[in-house]
Formats: C-alpha cells, sequence, structure tokens
C-alpha cells in the first residue's frame, strides 16, 4: 500500500557478433563486446551502468533504446500482477512549508541569494549562501516563532530557493555557478612519479576535485579469487579500489571499511579502465587505488584519468589510454511530463548534480566508450 512512481524494468544487454541480446548467458558474455545493465520505467531511462570494447556512440545509444524495449514487457507483467493482487495505496501527508513562511522567506532572501550562488570556490560559495538563510531564518522566527519555524521547515525552504535559484540560473541566464560555459571543462593538471616506492603514481586534479592514484604490480598469484555461484568469472587480475575520506569534503568522521559508495565508485572506475588492459597473457596482477584528496563533482571519473596515468607510469602497456567525464542536464517539463527544455552540463560540480536532474558518467578512449 506504498505509494511510489514504479513499476520499473531492469535487464542486461550484451552484443555478440554484431547483434544485441537481452540477458546474455556467461557463454555469450565471454564473446560480447558490451555489458550493459539498464532501468527505466515505461517512458525514461532511470539508470544504467557498464562496459564496453571501445563501442561507438550511434551502437551506445541503439543499445539504450534496445535495452528500453527490453524492460516494457516487464513493467507490463508487474502492472498486470498489480492489478490482480495489488492493494489501494495509502494516502500520505506530504510535508510542505506553510505557504505563507515560504513566501516571506522568498522575499527576505530577495536579490541577494543568486550574488551568492555565483561567488566562485565551493567553501566561500556555500558560507555566503549559509549566511543568507542564517538571516532569513532568524527573521522568519521573529515573525512566525520557532513553533512554526522548525529547522525542518527551514531546510526545506532554504532547498526550495536554492534550488530554484540554480535552475533558473542555468535555464534562464545561461549561467553556471562556477561562471564557466555549459561545455567548459575546469582547468586540468596532472603529474606522475610522485612517489618514488610505488611502481607508478599520478595526481590527476580537475577545478577543486583532485584523486592521488598508486598502481602497484604483483605476480599472477596475486590475483583475486572469488567463488562464482552463477558459473561466471572466479579471478580478478585488475583492481580497482576508491577511497573517498571525510576531508575530501570538508568534514569529520570515523574512518571506517568502505561504503557503498566508495564500492560503486571503485567499480564504475575499474570497468571504466580495465577493457583497455594488456591481453589476458599479461603476467602481472595489477591493483590501482584511487584516494580522494578533494572534491566537488565526479571523482570517480578523475580516477579513471589518474588511473591511466598511474598504469603508464607503472610502465603498464594499456593499449589506448582512458579517460571519463560527467555529464548532467536540467529540465522544465510540461504537466504532461514532458521536456518542454533542457540544457546540458558539462563537468557538473556538486550543487549542480543536488539541484538539476541527471549525473551522466561516460568514459572511453579517442576510439569509442568503454
Amino acid at each position: 500500500d506504498i505509494p511510489w512512481d514504479g513499476p520499473l524494468g531492469a535487464v542486461r544487454v550484451g552484443r555478440v557478433n554484431g547483434a544485441f541480446v537481452v540477458n546474455p548467458t556467461h557463454d555469450q558474455q565471454r564473446d560480447s563486446d558490451l555489458d550493459l545493465i539498464y532501468v527505466g520505467n515505461e517512458n525514461d531511462v532511470v539508470m544504467y551502468e557498464g562496459a564496453a570494447k571501445e563501442i561507438s556512440e550511434a551502437d551506445f545509444i541503439a543499445a539504450l533504446k534496445f535495452a528500453h524495449d527490453a524492460c516494457k514487457p516487464l513493467i507490463a507483467a508487474q502492472r498486470e500482477l498489480g492489478r490482480r493482487a495489488g492493494k489501494a495505496k495509502r494516502a500520505i501527508q506530504v510535508f510542505v512549508v506553510p505557504d505563507e513562511i515560504l513566501d516571506e522567506a522568498k522575499k527576505l532572501a530577495g536579490d541577494r541569494i543568486v550574488p551568492a550562488l555565483l561567488i566562485p570556490g565551493k567553501l566561500a560559495r556555500e558560507a555566503a549562501v549559509k549566511a543568507v538563510f542564517d538571516d532569513v531564518g532568524a527573521k522568519l522566527v521573529e515573525k512566525f516563532g520557532a513553533e512554526k519555524v522548525t529547522a525542518d521547515v527551514l531546510k526545506e525552504a532554504a532547498y526550495y530557493i536554492q534550488k530554484t535559484g540554480v535552475r533558473s540560473l542555468v535555464l534562464n541566464d545561461r549561467k553556471r555557478l562556477d561562471g564557466r560555459r555549459m561545455v567548459e571543462v575546469r582547468p586540468l593538471y596532472s603529474e606522475v612519479g610522485l612517489l618514488p616506492r610505488a611502481h607508478g603514481s599520478s595526481l590527476f586534479q580537475r577545478g577543486e576535485t583532485q584523486a592521488l592514484c598508486l598502481a602497484t604490480l604483483g605476480t599472477s598469484d596475486d590475483a583475486q579469487e572469488f567463488d562464482s555461484y552463477t558459473g561466471g568469472e572466479t579471478k580478478k587480475q585488475f583492481l580497482l579500489h576508491y577511497n573517498f575520506p571525510n576531508y575530501s569534503v570538508g568534514e569529520t568522521g570515523r574512518i571506517s571499511g568502505p561504503g557503498r559508495r566508495e564500492i560503486g565508485h571503485g567499480a564504475l572506475a575499474e570497468r571504466s579502465v580495465e577493457p583497455m588492459m594488456p591481453s589476458a597473457d599479461y603476467p602481472y596482477a595489477v591493483r590501482v587505488t584511487s584516494e580522494i584528496l578533494e572534491s566537488n563533482g565526479s571523482s570517480s571519473m578523475a580516477t579513471v584519468c589518474g588511473a591511466t596515468l598511474a598504469l603508464m607510469d607503472a610502465g603498464v602497456p594499456l593499449i589506448r589510454p582512458v579517460a571519463g567525464i560527467s555529464v548532467g542536464i536540467c529540465t522544465e517539463s510540461a504537466q504532461d511530463h514532458a521536456i518542454k527544455r533542457y540544457q546540458l552540463l558539462t563537468d557538473i560540480i556538486g550543487w549542480e548534480d543536488a539541484f538539476c536532474d541527471m549525473d551522466c558518467k561516460l568514459a572511453g578512449t579517442e576510439r569509442g566508450i568503454t
């Protein structure tokens, strides 16, 4: 009886001898140059993740469309099951900021919020926006009382005003928070050989995102072995691990084992670089670790670039260098949810991810998508 916007369909897509295959077998996967996990609803893509052997942009788009069509029967089956056995959905009381408080908050923030959003530098921008809403919050409490202006009310009002401001800047004024053009990548800096005792090391920086990557080579006995209850691979000779300490985003906290985000980002970068590793008879096991020293947007793609540099510094004969970038989108929809207009954003920063509609990461070589 829980209301939600589902159902979703999910499929795995491979390509064997130039033909797309839905949910390929292990034998088919070994012959496939694509491994795509795709999730969608009836009309839209929700998530995709995977790897490919330098697939072309046109073929990749065709794979997405093929996957979406394959999801539709799965969604239809769930709809039918829901029709036969589903429960009536319960009514949910949605938390909203009272209109009079939101209107007053907008008035108090006034023309101060946009200049604050446009301040260069993540920490300076966050501090300026916080100062605006500290002042707005104090005045709202003074006018309406602390019983009505709770911490949740203030948080929701601030989020709404920030989100509206960011989206208006992008869609109406064609301005980004750090002053870049829509397709501009932040300044790049890279260096190799920082750590002389490591087999390979690199520093890769894009704007306020910085990754220190280390490459270590071992014998084939150092490959990671694991149980595969589905009959697939049982050994990994190339490993990429990603660490995202609290200080990289100016926070403190307990450092323990890797969380879901770190495991996911490490897997994403690993799958981006692995197709360009040397052939199966390469005699070394290779481990790359990425230590994120600073983060404001797509440290996983900085890891792809840094890993490539560290592997080359270690003398690993990569087939071709791999690079990655994030792309966002800001949309305006009609009442039927169809997109009326949109703006793509290259190399998004944290707030563009938070207040816009997509964080799409793509990695590849000069020849195609990995």
